[in-house]
């Protein structure tokens, strides 16, 4: 087996804890001042346009370029990994001065039957390969079966593991169960980094959400994710500042940062920058870089580029001038 490509993180990684009944249960959630905290976000936020560049180009090293069909070849993970590793046009990169910066997105996430496609075509460019296992996108395989994917994911190569975890563990409040089975994934995953995937569209309220985030951090998550992107609901913002402000409840009691990932749902870079405002705000700097925070959503990188083009030439080329690859 080759030796992964990691990402370099700039923190310790979580190590998780023992399980703490009396913590989780003890979680309440302040529904309505969630949603007006939610709803005002978006209306009041917004970046300085003398930093725009800046912050789009951030937007763009913090994307997980993703592929997740059933039609999936080599030829389009090829084709997606060349934009991986050049996301942003060679002479709008050129204009901005940034040629010896070396954007690049922060990871290709595919099917663990692809992850050897892509790890072939990243070999030395520093991306990382993520890939989804134990079951993805329902989780409703057994046990044996999901550690056994993510054993073989990265013994190809993968240096991130996103799981799914069993919704069942969340509906009927057996903590303890999604305790042990984040505890398995993580040690199956050794050295590659685990973000769990909570699919919060099926899970039954915000208070569920946030104990699942704990428990999954307990259970030594390196990311908590929102969603598969297969659900009809992905990345609220409600649901998303529940999992943030576990992260930072998380992290001011045991001192282990864990990063966050919403997934789905976004379309366009100004959402983009308004999610870096909110994590600035929630979480502070460290949550706005690439090892703490990232993006589920490969559409998004279009609308990044072409906001990237007009910010530097004031006009906007069509939607096919900035393929994915």
């Amino acid at each position: 087996s080759s030796s992964p490509t990691i990402m370099n993180h700039q923190h310790a990684r979580n190590p998780g804890m023992e399980f703490d009944v009396a913590w989780v249960e003890s979680v309440q959630v302040n529904a309505p001042a969630v949603q007006h905290r939610a709803e005002t976000h978006f209306k009041r936020r917004s970046i300085k346009k003398t930093w725009q560049l800046a912050w789009l180009c951030r937007a763009v090293s913090c994307l997980d370029l993703t592929t997740l069909q059933g039609n999936d070849t080599a030829s389009n993970v090829q084709r997606l990994c060349g934009k991986a590793m050049h996301p942003i046009r060679p002479d709008l990169v050129q204009k901005m001065n940034l040629e010896g910066k070396k954007i690049t997105v922060a990871s290709v996430c595919v099917y663990p039957n692809r992850v050897v496609d892509a790890v072939a075509c990243l070999k030395g460019s520093g991306v990382p390969v993520a890939s989804v296992a134990a079951g993805f996108p329902a989780g409703q395989t057994p046990m044996a079966q999901r550690v056994a994917e993510i054993r073989s994911a990265v013994s190809a190569g993968a240096g991130e593991i996103d799981i799914v975890i069993s919704r069942e563990h969340v509906i009927m409040h057996n903590w303890r169960a999604l305790y042990d089975e984040i505890r398995a994934f993580r040690e199956a995953c050794g050295d590659a980094h685990l973000k769990t995937i909570l699919a919060t569209g099926e899970l039954p309220t915000l208070r569920d959400v946030y104990k699942a985030s704990l428990v999954c951090m307990m259970g030594g998550a390196d990311f908590i994710k929102t969603s598969t992107g297969k659900e009809p609901v992905n990345a609220t913002l409600p649901v998303s500042l529940v999992m943030i402000r576990a992260i930072r409840d998380y992290y001011e009691r045991t001192g282990h940062k864990v990063g966050f990932k919403p997934a789905g749902g976004m379309r366009q870079a100004k959402e983009a920058l308004a999610w870096l405002a909110l994590m600035m705000e929630e979480l502070g700097p460290d949550w706005t870089r690439p090892d703490l925070f990232r993006f589920g959503v490969s559409s998004m990188l279009i609308d990044l580029e072409r906001q990237l083009e007009h910010g530097i030439t004031g006009k906007y080329s069509s939607e096919h001038y900035m393929g994915m690859g």
